[in-house]
């Protein structure tokens, strides 16, 4: 999964230093694709499949690529943060989960601009660039900083302290090593967050159950031990 990474971050480093030279296409509102996140899915699929050919997977930009094992798959969002990267922001990365007979049991996470690689292994603990992470600590809602997507909580909430980032994979990558100590996003893809549930949870965080792909979207909680719990009240009626 590393040197996956790593080869395909050439052609995500490159592209983004000549943004204004991408040729976009809009496929829904606040949802790009790029030549690039095609590029980079065919590197992975391509480099993965060499050490595992008969694995399948499930992908953004290609949808489910069945092989012989159909209980076994990789799943990729090749470039997560493609609005951020379109713009020239650098907070993207790439994401890959390995899910087995529906349990995701690794995970890695890849800043190629910051090169911070977050990963995870099943019972083995989370980890960035090879040190050990976890969670916070804070038990004080109002001292936490929170990430998320959704439009309007600030109105219901406004004691929360919020961030919303473009970039799912990096919020619960950032969670599990406690520079958040609190995430939630409504309606969101399986691509987007399948190896930051296993970094978080290796980190000693709570998140809600996610089992399988799923095609409708997904709303996804997550936070320290500490403040999940409250986190999940206060999030009730959104």
């Amino acid at each position: 999964m590393i040197k996956a990474c790593e080869k395909a971050s050439k052609i995500i480093i490159r592209d983004f230093g000549e943004i204004e030279n991408l040729q976009v296409s809009k496929k829904g509102p606040k949802d790009f694709v790029t030549k690039t996140d095609k590029r980079v899915e065919k590197i992975l699929i391509d480099e993965l499949s060499k050490s595992k050919k008969n694995y399948s997977f499930i992908t953004e930009e290609t949808g489910k690529i069945l092989n012989k094992n159909k209980d076994i798959f990789w799943i990729i969002d090749p470039i997560d943060g493609t609005t951020n990267f379109l713009h020239g922001i650098p907070h993207f990365a790439i994401s890959i989960a390995l899910e087995i007979s529906g349990e995701i049991i690794s995970g890695l996470i890849f800043d190629p601009i910051k090169n911070e690689i977050f990963y995870a292994e099943k019972n083995n603990g989370s980890y960035i660039n090879n040190s050990r992470i976890r969670v916070s600590k804070k038990s004080n809602l109002e001292e936490c900083l929170f990430a998320s997507n959704s439009e309007g909580i600030k109105l219901i909430h406004p004691e929360l302290n919020l961030r919303n980032t473009g970039c799912a994979a990096l919020d619960l990558a950032y969670l599990g090593c406690g520079r958040f100590d609190g995430y939630f996003h409504n309606k969101i893809n399986l691509w987007d967050i399948a190896a930051g549930k296993i970094i978080v949870e290796e980190a000693g965080g709570k998140i809600n159950i996610i089992k399988g792909f799923k095609s409708e979207k997904l709303d996804i909680r997550g936070g320290n031990p500490n403040i999940y719990e409250k986190m999940i009240k206060k999030l009730a009626k959104f």
